[in-house]
């Protein structure tokens, strides 16, 4: 793993969009290269900052990377700079610099169970570490994908919620909408009240879940609840990083900086911090 222009880690490597998917209404997916192939390699859960002259930049998680070959990136439309990003087309020229965070801890998980519980967007940081695990299968015990989004349009990666994942060997997948809709038949309702009825055993499982902060908190409280320890879970602080190098300051939690020191922590990790996060 190495950063890219390590003389000046501010500046970008160009990339070209190979490829461009819907995800939803207002979540793509796009694929970039440089003349290379990736501008540099990328852990699970590490981050990338995204820049499209002359509107600005923005930090993503980077939701996969298939070998030498792309970066994935899904990006959900919320303001100018994803706005932008939506209108450009394949063999548009943008920037990337990275990658940044410490990302999901893939080694110290091995052997373990896994129980992923994402919401919304939430899903794309995850879905590294789903594809990892599919990737290094006889490293990993059973897996649990809990997704949930506000409605079926809202919901990420389709094909591979519905068809490609639970074909996986030992993998369970539930998804939930928030209300009920007419076309849908499968669980209606939210994704700590679903976990709940779940009710997956602690034992020998890491716990991992990326979300709404509203979502976030109450699944916390049910993992509690359940009897899993602060350090069976697992969760990423990746929305408060900013500059991703420590130079801004913007990410500072008590001694902390996000894009230094995480944005990966486990629960007993994020408790040691202000009650900021």
């Amino acid at each position: 793993m190495h950063q890219c222009n390590c003389e000046n880690p501010l500046l970008p490597t160009i990339v070209e969009v190979v490829d461009i998917k819907d995800e939803t209404s207002d979540v793509k997916s796009f694929y970039v290269k440089s003349e290379e192939g990736v501008p540099f390699n990328v852990m699970p859960g590490q981050l990338a900052m995204v820049s499209l002259i002359p509107v600005g930049e923005g930090m993503f998680s980077v939701s996969w990377q298939e070998e030498q070959e792309y970066l994935q990136f899904a990006i959900k439309r919320v303001g100018l700079m994803t706005d932008e990003l939506h209108k450009i087309e394949v063999g548009q020229k943008i920037g990337v610099r990275g990658p940044y965070g410490n990302g999901f801890p893939v080694e110290d998980c091995q052997g373990k169970d896994m129980l992923f519980i994402a919401g919304g967007i939430g899903l794309a940081p995850l879905r590294s570490f789903i594809k990892y695990c599919f990737k290094h299968r006889e490293d990993y015990g059973k897996i649990q994908i809990l997704y949930g989004s506000r409605s079926y349009d809202d919901l990420c990666f389709k094909d591979e919620l519905f068809e490609k994942w639970p074909q996986e060997k030992d993998t369970e997948v539930y998804v939930t909408i928030d209300n009920a809709e007419e076309g849908w038949d499968g669980h209606v309702g939210f994704v700590p009240s679903y976990l709940e009825e779940l009710n997956p055993n602690p034992a020998g499982k890491i716990a991992v879940t990326c979300g709404p902060p509203i979502m976030i908190k109450f699944v916390l409280q049910a993992l509690e609840k359940m009897g899993y320890s602060d350090e069976q879970v697992i969760t990423t602080l990746e929305m408060r990083m900013k500059c991703g190098i420590g130079k801004c300051g913007r990410c500072n939690i008590g001694s902390q900086y996000i894009c230094l020191d995480g944005p990966v922590f486990n629960l007993a990790q994020l408790r040691e911090l202000p009650p900021e996060w």
